[in-house]
């Protein structure tokens, strides 16, 4: 397995963009799809899909700058906006892809929930393509070490993993661990001295972790989406996706905590750590995604305009005339 998909002339493309890329795109089509089945503007919502990509993705990546300033140390501009080798937040690409959906409301007039609930499947898509595109970079979203069976050990650099690419440059792979316990882990190039033991694993496989938080949530969407509530799906979204996270991924990837509450890592522990930015971040999305289900819940139903054939609405026409 090897991050780049494929290089040309020099100009390397990553599995990573390709994947999350491809989950955009599938997206956008099935949001075209439910907006034509639910009377929206197709057209509007195919700009709207552009504009909040392109900013959204801005946003990912300022938030994840933000959040993981180690990092980002000394890094040059070229360095800060290169996210072919991952380095993207769900939380901050989410911020500003509403940002562009408020703004076309105030500019169209149109409903926000309505269009925002249409684009929810190619966010579960992103989610699912940008998780397995970190498995293919190796050493993007990593695993805490951890001593349970589910643990995993990266192959070293340069091996192929289960015998499917066989590429000329070296694979990444998990760069590995110094553990000094009982002292917290951190991460350590290999070219940098260790003073304590240098492991490449067992550690939580994160990605994949992801990954199937995206399965859970795309799967979950089909049935949000059946809502004839406007926003039910959006903030049903909103809520799981915090929790899932928080809870299935972020407890378990090697994140600096922000508030050291409790850590539990290395070869012969659970490879738990609380609470990492992401998952105080996560606290009051969850709260006030709560309390907008709890209001959209006890609201009226809205009052759906009845579909007319085009010889019904012919015979209207003429009978108002007549009139």
């Amino acid at each position: 397995m090897h991050p780049v998909l494929i290089s040309i002339f020099g100009f390397s493309i990553a599995w990573y963009g390709v994947l999350i890329t491809a989950g955009v795109l599938v997206g956008a089509l099935l949001a075209q799809r439910l907006a034509t089945r639910r009377g929206l503007n197709a057209d509007l919502l195919g700009d709207m899909i552009f504009w909040a990509v392109l900013w959204g993705v801005v946003g990912a990546r300022v938030f994840y700058i933000l959040t993981s300033p180690g990092e980002f140390q000394g890094a040059s501009f070229l360095q800060l906006i290169n996210i072919r080798q991952g380095g993207i937040s769900i939380h901050g690409g989410v911020i500003f892809g509403v940002a562009v959906i408020l703004y076309y409301q105030w500019r169209h007039h149109i409903n926000f929930y309505r269009y925002a609930d249409t684009m929810l499947y190619g966010l579960a898509l992103g989610i699912i393509g940008g998780r397995i595109g970190n498995y293919f970079n190796g050493s993007d979203t990593l695993g805490r070490l951890t001593g349970w069976k589910i643990g995993y050990t990266w192959p070293n650099p340069g091996s192929p993993i289960l015998g499917l690419f066989k590429a000329k440059e070296n694979w990444t792979g998990f760069p590995g661990v110094c553990y000094n316990p009982p002292q917290d882990t951190k991460l350590e190039p290999a070219q940098f001295f260790c003073s304590g033991q240098y492991l490449r694993g067992p550690v939580h496989l994160t990605q994949i972790y992801g990954a199937i938080i995206g399965v859970v949530l795309l799967v979950a969407t089909y049935y949000w989406l059946r809502s004839k509530r406007p926003g039910w799906a959006l903030w049903s979204f909103a809520l799981w996706y915090s929790v899932l996270r928080s809870v299935f991924e972020e407890t378990f990837r090697l994140n600096p905590l922000w508030w050291k509450v409790y850590l539990n890592e290395g070869p012969n522990a659970q490879g738990i750590g609380l609470f990492t930015a992401t998952q105080l971040f996560s606290i009051p999305i969850i709260i006030v995604a709560a309390f907008m289900l709890y209001r959209i819940s006890h609201q009226p139903l809205p009052i759906e305009a009845p579909i007319l054939e085009p010889k019904l609405v012919v015979s209207a026409e003429r009978r108002s005339r007549g009139r």
